[in-house]
């Protein structure tokens, strides 16, 4: 599926007056499950892939070029557009500029670019901060600016857990004029933020995990937010699931019967079996006499 189809959808999505939640993948069966069940897109979280093809905790230990690969595993396997956490753009605003270029090529449909002090600083381990507002304007435009080349929808982030809500609303505002297509806040948890945060912009709102006091859809909408994000659950539940399995396993099976594992259908439909099976047929077997 061609970069510009998958941008125009998530922009498309973006710009209903609706709030929904893109599916939380992490390789391409889950993006194909997502896909079979009806997500019309999907997200895939810095820490989610730094579990996944590291097994390593999200510390922004993950490379570029292992999110890129990951991300064309990913696209390459569905075509629901897919919003990729790009956390700090890995660098200053040349490097975010090649980070926005690398994730269009692998087919990435919106990419977030932060504006948090990452890694963890040498004195102050655990302890985020923002880099300055001129910094990150900066890092904004220059995404902006290759996104004009590579196909590719961006997306501003700020954290208002950091900043505080006055300080949050100021980079929301600033970060509508840099060329950005939306918005994503984490750590809003209540509706006079929510409110004051949407008045800061006239951009589409992405949301963080929030609590159940936000989950009204009709007032998200309300407020322009188009997708809130879901968590982690499916990596989580992968990674219960594998252990529980193979613990079954050291026990010589004993009690594997109570694992709920995916059927022979489920393996035949996310792999695409079936599919294969028609190509072996066609390119396989000796032509006919």
């Amino acid at each position: 599926m061609g970069q510009e189809h998958v941008r125009k959808q998530f922009l498309e999505l973006i710009s209903r007056n609706r709030c929904t939640s893109p599916a939380p993948v992490f390789d391409p069966i889950s993006a194909r499950i997502a896909e079979e069940i009806g997500y019309e897109a999907a997200i895939l979280a810095g820490s989610s892939a730094s579990l996944q093809v590291l097994g390593s905790p999200d510390l922004v230990l993950i490379t570029l070029s292992e999110l890129v690969e990951q991300t064309r595993r990913i696209t390459r396997a569905c075509t629901i557009p897919l919003l990729v956490d790009a956390d700090h753009g890995y660098g200053n605003a040349l490097n975010v500029m090649r980070t926005i270029q690398e994730l269009s090529c692998a087919g990435a449909a919106a990419v977030t670019i932060e504006d948090t002090e990452l890694p963890d600083r040498f004195d102050k381990p655990g302890n985020r901060e923002v880099i300055s507002l001129d910094e990150a304007l900066g890092k904004m435009r220059a995404a902006s600016a290759a996104s004009r080349d590579s196909p590719v929808c961006v997306v501003a982030r700020t954290d208002l857990s950091i900043t505080g809500i006055g300080e949050c609303a100021a980079r929301v505002q600033a970060y509508s004029q840099t060329g950005a297509e939306a918005v994503f806040i984490s750590g809003v948890k209540t509706r006079d933020q929510l409110d004051a945060l949407s008045a800061a912009t006239s951009l589409p709102l992405l949301l963080g995990v929030i609590p159940n006091e936000l989950k009204d859809t009709d007032y998200l909408a309300s407020r322009r937010v188009r997708l809130f994000n879901l968590g982690h659950q499916p990596i989580l539940a992968s990674i219960k699931a594998t252990r529980e399995a193979l613990a079954f396993g050291k026990g010589l099976g004993l009690g594997a019967d109570q694992i709920n594992l995916a059927t022979p259908h489920d393996v035949e439909l996310y792999s695409r079996s079936h599919q294969y099976r028609i190509w072996a047929e066609m390119f396989l077997q000796r032509a006919a006499e």
